[in-house]
């Protein structure tokens, strides 16, 4: 097929896109690139050159982003049959996704992501798959995010799918991307002149060329409507409007010169997103509408109707909605609300009567209520935030106009319309409100408040925004017992989230959260939780102890139900300090894979990053360092994905544990610089801790006593503990006695405690650093003995590593080789490099020939194949994996045939072999 004009490269990508589709394997890309620059036309060259391929497709439309998976039914209409193919929870969260049959009302939004990955796999079984989506900052939110979530899982299916928007949304970012630009002044001079052939001078020509800055659709629309002698040099306009003007303009021009009963049809046909032409006829007859209205515009080239409704360009359409007045759009609107079944689309029949209304309706307002309800079940909270907007506005009765208004203003805040939002808790304000209200008013208020001093900075604005959290607790108190107590949680949160810059104001709310809990004991594992961490930071950690063990023990058992509510709103707090406060042996693994599961079954877009970060430190604690990798780089692509910050602070303490310098360094630099800016104390923690572990690791112990020693001004929970670890080994390698002493005090009181073998084994081993003689030794064989109980891989290494130390400085060379062999073998399998190396430094001192590891590239197995692996040779089947990676059965079965071609090895039961060696 001959390349457009102009469009010699871009098509190439194309075609190159489609010859690997056609090997066998997935293709993705994402067209952007300004209104009316090609996109379009290189969308349909791309579908004409794939004549092989089973087509699909959609089209943003704006006035459809409100209703949940519009766009993705649009996708998928065409290969619904094959939903019978996939397993059963994938088939009902999208049968529940779109309405279909008897399904269940609540979707799990990434099983609805499986899903579709499930059907573009089983429709290219017959032959390879394009499915091709223009106008993509037009689809609804969900939709969206669905199919960036789907680019981020093709691999081995022969599936190409390309996404054409005007600038980049949340969720595309890190897809392979083709800006398309405008055509070279040659060949816009070339396509104006075949548009014009023999009427435009050379004057004429090159400035309609320079205006339109290589823009197709304005280099032919701007000439029509111009005479002749416009034509022949009396073109007079400012070579800076822009070139969307200019195109509205040529549409505007367009639409005046119709019939006025086309003009009305136009306006119809804009307010129907759908496209289906017999609504389109039957909200006509409604209108009184001729099918004679029909032919002027379709002569004009404005619209095409065949079996869909399709204007011929997205601003042909705003153009006409436009056009109409607001008398005749409510028209339009109320005759496409009749003409809607109410059982089939409810949702749409209400946004349509809701924009038909002149004035209050609270029957209209009661269905958008209803919509917004269904919305959020199928996981639209965006859809759910416009229609519980626009049900506001109709509702005429003032007390529930306020509660629709906090309503809506939390969907609001969900989808970070703060604005929106903050306006909306306005109008709730001026409304009568119950005293519940009010409390839930100032804490939205609050939490908005949170957010934008977060992203502003402002120190004096987060410590403000946490007493007014707390506030928000007391006021609950006589209201809501089970309300405040949540309220507290968040509270304490907050303050552990500021951390250092709100100075001590995490202990003043644990003490009140203290008074206020002793009047009731705890119920619910989220009440044991609450109680616990208010002991933890009123009390300190050692009387705190008790408690902590019974909330994290409750919580380790959370299951199905009622329970996972409350795991869910405990979990950020669990997996960042609860496990580590108790010094926990296996909890960060259970609690881990507990979220990760839930996590994948119930949809949970804002907490799965955080469960996919927390397996990336269960394993890390195992020495897997290549599936912690995996997950981090996992929970980059899910919080990409779903419009959510990337995620960076477990990859600065995983590069720091791996030894890669230059990107640990990079990382923490970069923390404690974004730490400052927004005034979040805990991230300069962090920092320091990470730069701590990094330097023991290269043997540079004084630059780790000075990081340890900052991080170690103020009680972080979490990851303080550890840091205690890092901060006596750095001062007793740099003769810093007291440092070292006072720490092992703290660490003493807290291990003592928890009695677990994890926290015995860090107190022997750290007492062991400062102890001399056989007392030494004791210690340290005691620390061994402890973590060998234990999955701490790398703590176990760290052990073995500073005994081999300490031997070989007591001339027992024979011994210290034993140890140091065993800890370096440990730290290099697991690719923590610098460690190893410091091992490997030991070794030779103590005599022994060792090398650096040097791993041939062709078979060294990528962290993905590396996780997979491991599951297949755990006894996983390729189904079962794919649910827990979020990939496909092709896909895993495409990087096992990779690692058995690396590995050498034929069955999964060498699979098997391999990792128990």
């Amino acid at each position: 097929m001959t390349d457009l004009p102009g469009r010699s490269a871009e098509c190439r990508v194309l075609r190159e896109l489609l010859g690997t589709v056609r090997s066998g394997h997935s293709a993705v890309k994402v067209l952007l690139g300004e209104a009316g620059i090609g996109k379009t036309a290189l969308l349909g060259y791309l579908r004409e050159s794939a004549t092989d391929c089973l087509q699909l497709g959609a089209v943003g439309i704006e006035s459809d982003m409100e209703l949940a998976y519009a766009g993705l039914h649009q996708v998928c209409a065409p290969i619904l049959p094959l939903r019978d193919e996939l397993p059963r929870p994938q088939r009902e969260a999208l049968e529940s996704a779109f309405g279909l049959g008897d399904a269940a009302p609540t979707p799990d939004r990434f099983l609805v992501g499986l899903s579709i990955v499930g059907l573009f796999a089983a429709a290219s079984r017959e032959r390879p798959v394009l499915c091709v989506v223009d106008d993509v900052q037009w689809l609804d939110t969900v939709s969206a995010q669905t199919l960036s979530f789907v680019a981020r899982r093709l691999l081995a299916e022969p599936v190409g799918l390309v996404l054409a928007l005007r600038t980049p949304i949340d969720g595309v970012a890190g897809l392979p991307a083709l800006v398309v630009g405008g055509l070279t002044d040659d060949h816009a001079s070339a396509l104006l002149q075949s548009a014009y052939p023999g009427r435009l001078d050379a004057a004429v020509r090159d400035r309609i060329v320079s205006e339109a800055r290589g823009n197709p659709l304005a280099l032919l629309a701007i000439p029509k409507g111009l005479s002749a002698v416009d034509l022949a040099g009396g073109y007079q306009r400012p070579d800076r409007r822009p070139v969307v003007a200019d195109i509205e303009e040529h549409y505007q021009r367009t639409l005046q010169a119709l019939p006025p009963e086309s003009r009305r049809f136009l306006v119809l046909a804009a307010s129907e997103p759908v496209g289906d032409p017999t609504l389109l006829y039957r909200a006509m007859d409604r209108l009184g509408l001729t099918p004679t209205a029909v032919t002027p515009a379709e002569e004009a080239g404005l619209i095409t109707i065949d079996t869909r409704v399709q204007f011929h360009h997205p601003l042909a359409r705003s153009v006409a909605y436009r056009s109409g007045g607001v008398e005749e759009r409510r028209a339009a609107h109320a005759a496409l609300a009749a003409s809607t079944d109410p059982d089939v689309d409810p949702d749409r029949r209400a946004w349509h009567r809701a924009l038909a209304a002149e004035t209050v309706d609270e029957v209209v307002a009661d269905e958008l209520e209803s919509s917004a309800r269904r919305a959020r079940q199928r996981g639209g909270t965006a859809a759910a935030a416009a229609f519980l907007t626009r049900a506001v506005e109709l509702t005429p009765d003032p007390a529930r106009r306020a509660a629709r208004a906090l309503d809506a203003a939390e969907a609001h805040r969900e989808v970070a319309s703060f604005d929106s939002a903050r306006s909306l808790l306005a109008t709730a304000e001026l409304a009568p409100l119950t005293e519940v209200q009010r409390t839930r008013l100032h804490q939205l208020r609050t939490r908005l408040a949170f957010v934008s001093a977060r992203v502003s900075g402002d120190a004096d604005a987060l410590v403000a925004a946490i007493d007014d959290f707390a506030s928000t607790a007391w006021r609950l108190e006589t209201l809501d017992s089970a309300s405040a107590t949540e309220a507290y949680l968040e509270a304490m949160a907050a303050a552990m989230y500021v951390g250092r810059s709100a100075g001590s104001r995490a202990t003043e709310i644990a003490v009140a959260a203290r008074r206020a809990f002793s009047v009731a004991p705890p119920v619910r594992p989220l009440d044991e939780l609450a109680h616990a961490l208010a002991d933890r930071l009123a009390l300190g950690a050692a009387p705190a102890m008790p408690a902590m063990q019974r909330a994290l023990a409750s919580l380790k058992t959370a299951g199905e139900g009622a329970a996972a509510q409350w795991f869910w709103l405990a979990f950020p707090i669990v997996h960042e300090s609860l496990v580590h406060e108790v010094w926990d042996d296996d909890g960060w693994e259970v609690v881990s894979a507990h979220a990760h599961r839930l996590a994948a079954e119930r949809g949970a877009l804002a907490l799965l990053p955080s469960a996919l970060l927390s397996k990336a430190g269960a394993h890390m604690e195992k020495g897997e360092f290549d599936s912690a990798r995996t997950f981090v780089a996992e929970a980059n692509d899910m919080a990409v994905a779903t419009g959510y910050a990337p995620l960076k602070y477990h990859r600065l303490v995983l590069s720091a544990w791996c030894g890669e310098e230059a990107e640990a360094t990079r990382l923490i630099a970069a923390a404690l610089k974004a730490g400052a800016a927004r005034a979040e104390g805990r991230i300069a923690g962090l920092a320091n801790y990470g730069a701590a572990i990094l330097h023991n690791g290269l043997g540079e112990y004084r630059t780790a006593l000075d990081a340890a020693r900052t991080a170690f001004q103020y009680e972080d929970l979490g990851f303080f503990s550890e840091l205690l670890i890092e901060l006596i080994e750095a001062a007793a390698r740099c003769d810093d006695h007291e440092t070292a002493d006072a720490a092992l005090a703290r660490l003493a009181e807290r291990t003592l405690a928890s009695g677990t073998h994890r926290a015995l084994g860090s107190l022997a081993r750290s007492r062991a650093l400062r102890a001399e003689g056989e007392q030494a030794e004791t210690l340290y064989l005691e620390a061994i003995d402890h973590f060998r109980r234990t999955q701490q891989a790398t703590h176990l290494a760290r052990a073995q590593l500073i005994y081999g130390e300490w031997l070989r400085r007591q001339r027992a060379t024979t011994r210290a080789r034993e140890h140091l062999r065993a800890a370096h073998d440990a730290l290099a399998g697991m690719g923590s490099a610098a460690f190893a190396e410091r091992a490997r430094r030991e070794l030779l001192a103590a005599g022994a020939k060792t090398r650096k590891r040097a791993t041939a590239a062709g078979d060294a197995l990528s962290p993905q194949e590396h996780q997979i692996a491991q599951l297949a040779g755990s006894g996983m089947t390729n189904q079962e994996i794919a649910g827990q990676l979020f990939i496909s059965a092709h896909t895993v079965e495409y990087h096992l045939r990779k690692v058995f071609a690396k590995k050498g090895i034929r069955s999964r039961r060498e699979l098997r072999k391999m990792f128990a060696q």
